[in-house]
Parts: C-alpha cells; sequence; structure tokens
C-alpha cells in the first residue's frame, strides 16, 4: 500500500520550513500573534471579539507546533535529531510550541497561559542581520564590557553604604539599610533621578553629584565600545563583501593575496539598478570602475559598446585627458567596484604589472575610437 501524498502547497512548505530559519508565513504569524496576546489583555477588546481571538491564537499556535514538528522530522531524517533538538533554534522552536499547552494542561489561566506566546517573538531574532552582527560585537568586547560592568557595580554598592552612612540617621524610612539604599543608587547612576528619594545632608548631596557623574563616565564607555565594535565589525563585513567582489574580477586574477587584500581595501562598492548612468560625457573624471557583476553600455560616435563581468571603465580620464570622452550606464542591475584618482594612483606605483595593463587596454580603446 503506497504512503499518502501530502498536497503540494503543503509539501514545499515543509521543505521551506525546515531548510530556513524564517518563512514569510512564519513572520506573519508571529505578528498576528503578538498582537492577538496583547489584545488578549483589553478586557472590553476581548470581550468583543473573544471568539475571533481565540480561533486566531489556536491557528499560530498550530502552526508553530507544525514549524517544530516539520523540522524535528527533518533532522531526524539527516540523522540530526538530537543536534537540532538540543540547539538554540530547536529549543526555541519547541517552547514556542509546546509551552502554552503544557500551562493549559498543568491548570494555568487560560489568558495568563497566551502570555507565553511572548516567546514567539524570539523566533525572528535568527533573521535579522543587525542582531547576529551585535551578538559577534558582545562576544568580541566582553573584556571591556564586563570591566565597564564591575566599575558600574563598584560604583553602587560603594555609594549605596556611604548614603546609608551620611543619611539613615535624617531619613531613617528612606535609608535604613544599605539594600534601601541600592534603590537610590540605581536611580542615580543610571541618571533616572526618580525623586522618590533624595539626599538632604550637604555630604549626601556631593556623593550625589559624584555618583551621578560616574553614571554619565560609565554609560558613555559602555557607548564608546559597542560603538567602536560596530565599526569594526561593519568595516570587516565590507571588506570580506569586496573581497568577494575583486575576486570575481579576471583582471585581478594573477595577484595574490596579499594585492588583493591591498587593492580591496581601495575599492568601494557601488550597486546599481538598469538604465542608471554612470557617467556622461564631458564630465570631469576622478575614479574608474570594475564592473563585478552586470553590464553597461559605453555610447561612443557611431556605436555602442557593451562591457560585461570583469571588464573597466573609465580609466581613460585618470592617464590623460580628465574630461570624461563618452557615455555609459547599465544596462541591467549592476555591482560596480570603484577606484578613486588618488587610490589609483598608489594602485598603480606599488603595482605595475597592473598599470601596464590599464594603459595597454586605454592605448587599444583610444585607437579603436579613432
Amino acid at each position: 500500500m503506497s504512503k499518502p501524498r501530502l498536497f503540494p502547497a503543503l509539501a514545499l512548505f515543509m521543505v521551506a520550513t525546515a531548510g530556513r530559519n524564517m518563512t514569510r508565513p512564519a513572520y506573519v504569524a508571529v505578528l498576528v500573534g503578538v498582537a492577538m496576546m496583547v489584545l488578549l489583555t483589553v478586557d472590553p477588546a476581548y470581550e468583543a471579539a473573544h471568539h475571533w481571538v481565540d480561533a486566531v491564537l489556536w491557528a499560530c499556535l498550530a502552526f508553530f507546533v507544525f514549524e517544530w514538528v516539520v523540522r524535528l522530522r527533518h533532522a531526524v531524517q539527516l540523522h540530526r535529531g538530537w543536534t537540532y533538538a538540543l540547539s538554540g533554534r530547536g529549543l526555541l522552536d519547541a517552547v514556542s510550541a509546546a509551552a502554552i499547552p503544557l500551562a493549559l494542561v498543568l491548570g494555568a489561566n487560560p489568558k495568563s497561559a497566551w502570555l507565553l506566546g511572548i516567546f514567539w517573538m524570539f523566533k525572528v531574532v535568527p533573521g535579522i542581520p543587525g542582531l547576529r552582527q551585535l551578538r559577534r560585537v558582545l562576544v568580541q568586547e566582553t573584556g571591556p564590557l564586563l570591566s565597564v560592568l564591575v566599575i558600574f557595580l563598584m560604583v553602587l554598592f560603594l555609594s549605596s553604604v556611604a548614603m546609608y552612612f551620611l543619611e539613615r540617621d535624617v531619613q531613617p524610612n528612606s535609608f535604613n539599610s544599605v539594600p534601601a539604599a541600592l534603590w537610590w543608587a540605581v536611580a542615580t547612576l543610571t541618571t533616572t533621578g526618580y525623586g522618590d528619594v533624595v539626599p538632604i545632608t550637604p555630604l549626601g548631596r556631593l556623593v550625589a553629584a559624584f555618583v551621578m557623574i560616574c553614571g554619565l563616565g560609565v554609560f558613555g564607555l559602555w557607548t564608546g565600545i559597542l560603538a567602536t565594535g560596530f565599526a569594526a565589525e561593519t568595516r570587516r563585513d565590507n571588506f570580506l563583501k569586496t573581497w568577494e567582489s575583486v575576486s570575481k574580477v579576471p583582471f585581478f586574477a594573477a595577484l595574490g593575496p596579499a594585492a588583493i587584500a591591498d587593492v580591496t581595501h581601495m575599492l568601494r562598492t557601488m550597486d546599481l539598478p538598469a538604465r542608471t548612468t554612470i557617467i556622461r560625457k564631458g564630465q570631469q573624471g576622478d575614479c574608474m570602475y570594475f564592473i563585478a557583476d552586470g553590464e553597461v553600455e559605453v555610447d561612443l560616435p557611431g556605436k555602442k559598446v557593451r562591457l560585461g563581468d570583469g571588464a573597466f571603465f573609465g580609466e581613460m580620464a585618470l592617464l590623460g585627458n580628465n574630461l570624461r570622452s563618452a557615455n555609459i550606464m547599465t544596462t541591467r542591475v549592476s555591482q560596480l567596484l570603484v577606484l578613486d584618482l588618488v587610490d589609483f594612483r598608489m594602485l598603480m606605483a606599488r603595482h605595475p604589472d597592473l598599470a601596464e595593463t590599464i594603459d595597454a587596454e586605454a592605448r587599444r580603446r583610444e585607437l579603436e575610437n579613432k
């Protein structure tokens, strides 16, 4: 007896959900499910449409259960069932699918049980590139961040002890212990300043001023560390992307890794849609272009020439006359590598073989255009 066939759409969905972190239906399910969970807490709205709210919530839960089963089945077929089940993604899928039913079975109030749908929001985290970059920055900057955290905790505790010592006699209700003074220390060090507990002695106010200044410094350090880490990570990502684009250009194929790294630091990438004018005839030329992917059309007197992957153009203005000699536009979506005039001269000085190749190509094109 043959196995029953799944519907084509269901089969395609199973493949998609097994191979990707998030699909479009999953994003919709998260958005709608969280919105219904919030609506569940608004009594007038829930009472007016509780049938619809309950139906949508159960549909979202069924979707996440189905998604979890599909991914688990796919992992088992690949003999990676335990690897998936114990991974962060697998545990999140399991919690998203099983937390609410388990809470309901254990007798929790339905409104309280559905609040566990907040875990659905975490499913979008793997699909956000910026969050993956943040995770890398936090891992790489763990040492400096922890050092600043230690300073923060030291100032927090020392200021609590100092304020307890200075204010306990004049404000016994607010500063009757070090733990009680911690609330004031947290509010002051984070520069929030709720104002419900404030020092009234001169020395207490002096300590408070010092704590507020320390708070600005601590959070400034954290901001600086994260900003520097993000900048370094962004440069690293851009370098890798540019390296990949440079390696596709045959013109640079003969260069060694060190030379390619040198070129990569000089080039910047430019992604352009189709029918975009890159160069206009008569303009001042200050850069040349390499085609990493795509195609451009050169409008020459009496003819039009198309250049594809690996070709370069714009070098004529850098070698002799600074004025552009032709109009050039993209014919389709293209990725270009741009080399500015200053970097062009540096590159030619460091790599004479590239200079000879560019010069020979420029002379050939000049003869063709006559």
